[in-house]
């Protein structure tokens, strides 16, 4: 062997291995640990007289596609103060453990990037039970790096399904931009038992939230000091669903898709012709034209600059709706009575749930990749690791 090859194979390894011999054709490192003493796994005693060797092999990361095999000598001791024979540690491999760190960095990194595990396995020569445990492994190791981190200031709820009727909530810190925690439910009692690990309550200045009510709740319980937003796109969307209800039973199902869309949109960006078309279309649909007119209300509201005036409008607005015959209306003046300070908190500090309905739409991706989860934890690990 050439003294190239030997220095490559001396580059590849652990850090307190030497190199004895090279087979690159069968891809084997043989090695050995050489240090003066050990110190016993259990009671820290150093001992510097072994009494026996034995060899292990294990697999370690891929160089040039080829997997790479490491035959170890390990020395044996016997501990004077407890009496029990170990063996020497070596960095990099845990006890018990037939593949390095290294190797099980790279699975969880092939993870990633491959397609499925499949492709993974067929790549590193290994079993799926060895993919399995290297990938949520060092998923755990990433995030237990965040266990004492504390509150942030912005903080940002939502909840969405993982499992058939079964919900998991996103916290988001907004300042960080990523996931602090994934909650089984949306339960007061389960946000508090899930949550209390995270140390600094009182850093927590701002919470936005959808119109949920534990959330709300949890908020005034768990930040007493916190101003809690309520979401500008939940309270926008409220009046989507009757616009679209009272449509349907006007034109049909799949008729007139082009007034479908029109009627969502925002007015303030539409053009001259295309608001004509809109007024021609509600003029003989009363109810509808009024519904459009309080969804296009709401629109102009957010558009106030300052919570004093956003608050006088509000209630400028409120008084108008006690007029209305409608009953979507009356439901929309009573959420927007529930969360008269939630709504009016927005004007303050200008923050929305947007970047939580971001991780929302990257926690579909995930499920959908992994074709669904039946574990929380590891569901949990993903996302954490996705969102980060």
């Amino acid at each position: 062997m050439t003294a190239p090859e030997f220095t490559l194979a001396e580059y590849l390894l652990l850090p307190e291995l030497k190199l004895i011999q090279v087979n690159w054709s069968l891809g084997l490192l043989v090695c050995e640990k050489r240090s003066e003493a050990e110190v016993c796994h259990r009671c820290a005693t150093l001992c510097r007289s072994g009494y026996d060797r034995r060899w292990i092999t294990v697999r370690d990361g891929l160089l040039r596609e080829k997997a790479i095999r490491l035959r170890i000598q390990k020395r044996r001791f016997y501990c004077p103060n407890c009496r029990k024979p170990f063996t020497e540690s070596i960095e990099g491999i845990l006890p018990r453990r037939k593949t390095t760190q290294r190797l099980r960095r790279e699975l969880r990194e092939a993870c990633e990037r491959f397609v499925d595990l499949k492709s993974v396995r067929e790549t590193f020569k290994v079993s799926n039970d060895t993919v399995y445990r290297a990938l949520y492994e060092q998923l755990r190791y990433s995030t237990q790096e965040r266990v004492n981190t504390p509150w942030p200031a912005v903080i940002g709820l939502d909840e969405h399904g993982w499992r058939r009727r079964e919900y998991v909530t996103m916290v988001v810190n907004h300042s960080r931009r990523y996931l602090i925690e994934l909650v089984p439910g949306k339960s007061l009692e389960q946000l508090k038992e899930h949550l209390a690990y995270i140390p600094g309550r009182e850093n927590v200045r701002y919470v936005t939230m959808d119109m949920c009510e534990s959330f709300r709740n949890f908020s005034a319980l768990y930040f007493p000091e916190a101003k809690r937003i309520a979401d500008k796109f939940h309270v926008l969307r409220m009046l989507s669903g009757p616009i679209m209800k009272k449509r349907r039973q006007i034109t049909g199902k799949n008729a007139d898709r082009k007034a479908r869309g029109l009627l969502l949109v925002n007015g303030k960006t539409l053009g001259y012709f295309e608001k004509l078309a809109i007024d021609r279309y509600l003029q003989n649909h009363p109810e509808l034209r009024e519904l459009y007119h309080w969804k296009e209300a709401l629109h102009g509201f957010y558009r106030i600059r300052g919570q004093r005036r956003a608050r006088i409008a509000l209630e400028a607005m409120l008084d108008r709706m006690k007029g209305s015959e409608l009953p979507e209306i009356k439901r929309l003046r009573k959420t927007l009575l529930n969360w008269k300070d939630e709504v009016l908190n927005y004007f303050e500090a200008r923050l929305t749930n947007a970047r939580v309905e971001g991780f929302n739409n990257k926690a579909s991706l995930v499920r959908r990749r992994a074709y669904g989860y039946r574990s929380h934890s590891n569901y949990r690990l993903r996302l954490l690791s996705a969102c980060a």
